[in-house]
């Protein structure tokens, strides 16, 4: 799931992220100046942390998934499991739930999910319904002031450091060794979650591509101040070397000591 920073932008929605604010920090917002970021992650290495998350028994069972101010019925957002929790559940069954709120998460997260009627699935018909979603989620993610990518640690920092004149203490690490990266999945298995994530792919291609351009702006951006920086510096180092000369003139002017020692012998 995104992690996220709260920024309030007349014009942008993002359903359940809005619904997870409480009213303090929504007053507050029209007095400050917040931004929403997010950290992106590949959807397959997603999917299978979330789902290794489940089965030790994770559940959201406290998130009331607002959208235009109700919540949505049992009937259209049916759980995937009876009991307490789902722990203990193979991948094969979290895959197979067809409610499973873990497909397509990053782009529903991201979205205005009033566009598509909230969780109605009979609002309009489902591929529509998924490219509303898709667009709405691309459309809040290139109007964040910054977003990152679990995979690009380094140039993640990077870039958040620039964007907002910040310096971290401690470089980003690239930690490649997750819960999910020890999971073993056959291609087949690997097809299938990403055809279940298949607009959360689309996302993720599209935010790879936004983050480099980002990212490479950044740096010619960079590139450009630090010539400017270098130029002035030439500059200055030239006209601390013409100063001396200029001093050395000025004391040739001045009265040389034998000079002083006759005019104080006539007062």
């Amino acid at each position: 799931m995104p992690d996220l920073v709260l920024h309030v932008t007349p014009g942008i929605k993002y359903s359940l992220l809005l619904s997870c604010i409480s009213s303090v920090c929504i007053v507050l917002a029209f007095e400050r100046k917040f931004y929403y970021i997010t950290l992106l992650r590949d959807p397959v290495s997603r999917y299978l942390s979330e789902w290794r998350h489940v089965q030790r028994g994770a559940t959201w069972k406290t998130s009331l998934h607002m959208c235009d101010g109700r919540t949505p019925t049992p009937e259209e957002l049916p759980s995937c499991y009876e009991g307490t929790d789902w722990s203990g559940c193979t991948l094969q069954e979290f895959m197979d739930c067809p409610y499973n709120l873990a497909n397509n998460r990053q782009v529903r997260m991201l979205a205005d999910l009033s566009l598509v009627g909230c969780y109605n699935m009979s609002f309009i018909p489902e591929n529509k319904r998924a490219q509303i979603l898709l667009e709405s989620a691309k459309k809040n993610l290139k109007d964040m002031a910054f977003f990152g990518l679990t995979e690009f640690q380094r140039k993640t920092q990077y870039l958040f450091e620039r964007t907002f004149n910040l310096k971290f203490i401690r470089p980003f690490m690239q930690y490649n060794s997750t819960r999910a990266g020890g999971v073993e999945v056959d291609n087949d298995t690997i097809r299938r979650i990403e055809e279940l994530n298949d607009l959360d792919m689309q996302l993720y291609d599209y935010a790879k591509d936004l983050f480099q351009q980002r990212y490479q702006y950044k740096r010619q951006l960079e590139r450009m101040e630090q010539r400017i920086k270098n130029r002035e510096e030439r500059l200055l180092h030239r006209s601390n070397e013409a100063l001396p000369k200029e001093e050395t003139e000025e004391q040739g002017r001045l009265p040389t000591e034998d000079y002083m020692s006759h005019i104080i012998e006539k007062w």
